[in-house]
C-alpha cells in the first residue's frame, strides 16, 4: 500500500517520543515527570460517584452533546466571560484536540494557511501540516506574548484563521483580555476565525476575557475548551468547540464521520464535575497556582544555572545553562543523569533557544525540593 504523504512527512508525537524514551533514564532515584500536560490527580469524587452510576447508559448521545452539559458549559462561560453564549452555541468533542482540528477543517483548505504564534502547542502545527495548511508563525515579543498588530502584518489572501492558546502550552504566558480584544478586532476586519485555546483556563491567573459579549462574536470567535485539566478528565476524552451556527454546521459534518459524538460517560463527568464539584473545582486551582508561585521562588535563585523565561497555568518556560549542546540532548542527558523528564522546547518551535517546557501543576513541595537539587547537580 501506498500512504499519504502529507501524513508520513508529519512528525511522530513528541510525548509519545518522550515517554518512550524512559528507558534510559538512570532508574537512581524516582523519576520526576514535568512532561505530563494534565494532572496526575484524581478527578472529584462527586465526578466518579455520578459516572459510575450512569455507565450503564451506553447509548450514543446527542451529536452536538448532552444538553444537561451544554446548559451547564453556557452557564460556566457565562459565569466567567459574560456575554449571551448558550447551550445553542457550544458542539461536546471529544477532547480539545478534537475540538482544534473540527474548527480548522471547517474553515480551510489545502494551500490555506493559518497564523500561530511561537512557541506553538506541536499538535496545533501537527495537524495544519498534515492537512496541507501551512502555519504562519508569529513572533512574540520580548515576554513571550503574541501581539496583534505583530499579526497584521502576516495576513495574506490566503489566511483563514488566528491561534492563541492562552494560558499557553508550552509557555504558560497569558495573552491579557485587551490583547486577545485586538486579535478579535484584526480577525474581523480581515473575515478571518480566531481560534482561542483555553484548555488551561481554569488555573489562569489574569482576568477572563470578555469576547463573548460583542454583539457578533459568533461571525469571529471560536472557543477551544477541554475538560481534562481542570477537571482531571484526561482519559475521559470531553471538550467543547463554542461558536457560529455555520461553523458549528460544519463541524457536526465532520464529527458524523470521524465519532459520530463524543463518549456519553465522558460528558456525564464532565458534566458532574461543573455542577457538583465547584469548590473541589477551585481547590485544584488555587493548588496549582500555588504551586506556580513556589516555583518561580525557587527558580529565582537559577539552580544549577537554570533560568525562568515565563510561567503560567500549568507550566514553566525554563532555559537549560548548556551551550555546547542542542536542548534535545540535554533533555536527553536530565534523563538518562537525573531521572528527570521534561519536553524539548524545540517540540514547539524551529528555533532552538534552551528553552524547556515544566509542566509546574503536577509538583508537590517535596518534588519542588527535589527537582532544584536536581537541577544543581546537573549544573554542577
Amino acid at each position: 500500500m501506498r500512504l499519504s504523504d502529507r501524513v508520513t512527512a508529519g512528525i511522530d508525537s513528541p510525548m509519545a517520543r518522550a515517554y518512550d524514551g524512559l528507558a534510559s533514564a538512570a532508574g537512581r532515584r524516582p523519576l520526576l515527570d514535568v512532561a505530563r500536560a494534565a494532572p496526575a490527580y484524581p478527578p472529584a469524587p462527586e465526578v466518579v460517584e455520578h459516572a459510575a452510576a450512569v455507565a450503564a447508559d451506553a447509548r450514543y448521545a446527542a451529536q452536538a452533546g448532552l444538553p444537561h452539559l451544554r446548559e451547564a458549559f453556557a452557564a460556566d462561560l457565562r459565569a466567567d466571560h459574560g456575554g449571551d453564549v448558550g447551550p445553542d452555541d457550544l458542539v461536546v468533542t471529544a477532547g480539545c484536540n478534537q475540538a482544534f482540528c473540527l474548527a480548522v477543517d471547517s474553515l480551510c483548505g489545502p494551500g490555506d494557511e493559518v497564523v500561530v504564534a511561537r512557541p506553538t502547542y506541536f499538535n496545533h502545527a501537527m495537524w495544519l501540516r498534515m492537512r496541507g495548511i501551512e502555519p504562519v508563525t508569529l513572533e512574540p515579543d520580548a515576554d513571550l506574548v503574541p501581539r496583534a498588530a505583530d499579526a497584521e502584518a502576516l495576513i495574506s489572501p490566503r489566511t483563514r484563521a488566528i491561534v492563541l492558546v492562552t494560558p499557553g502550552n508550552p509557555s504558560g504566558v497569558e495573552v491579557p483580555p485587551d490583547e486577545l480584544a485586538a486579535f478579535a478586532d484584526l480577525a474581523r476586519r480581515h473575515d478571518l476565525a480566531l481560534l482561542l485555546d483555553e484548555t488551561y483556563r481554569a488555573f489562569r491567573a489574569t482576568p477572563a476575557h470578555t469576547l463573548y459579549s460583542a454583539p457578533d462574536w459568533r461571525e469571529t470567535v471560536v472557543g477551544l475548551h477541554s475538560f481534562s485539566k481542570d477537571l482531571a478528565l484526561a482519559g475521559y476524552r470531553v471538550g467543547a468547540l463554542v461558536g457560529g451556527g455555520a461553523l458549528r454546521r460544519q463541524a457536526l459534518k465532520l464529527f458524523d464521520c470521524v465519532a459520530i459524538g463524543a463518549p456519553r460517560i465522558g460528558q456525564e463527568a464532565a458534566w458532574a464535575g461543573l455542577t457538583k464539584a465547584q469548590a473541589w473545582r477551585a481547590e485544584r486551582a488555587a493548588e496549582v497556582g500555588a504551586r506556580r508561585e513556589a516555583f518561580a521562588a525557587a527558580m529565582a535563585e537559577r539552580p544549577g544555572g537554570f533560568e525562568l523565561l515565563a510561567i503560567g497555568g500549568f507550566f514553566a518556560w525554563v532555559r537549560h545553562p548548556r551551550t555546547d549542546a542542542g536542548t534535545p540532548d540535554v533533555v536527553q542527558a536530565l534523563l538518562s543523569e537525573q531521572d528527570v523528564l521534561v519536553m524539548a522546547g524545540t517540540d514547539f518551535q524551529a528555533v532552538d533557544d534552551g528553552a524547556m517546557r515544566v509542566s509546574v501543576g503536577n509538583l508537590s513541595v517535596a518534588d519542588l525540593d527535589d527537582l532544584m537539587t536536581r537541577l544543581r547537580e546537573f549544573g554542577g
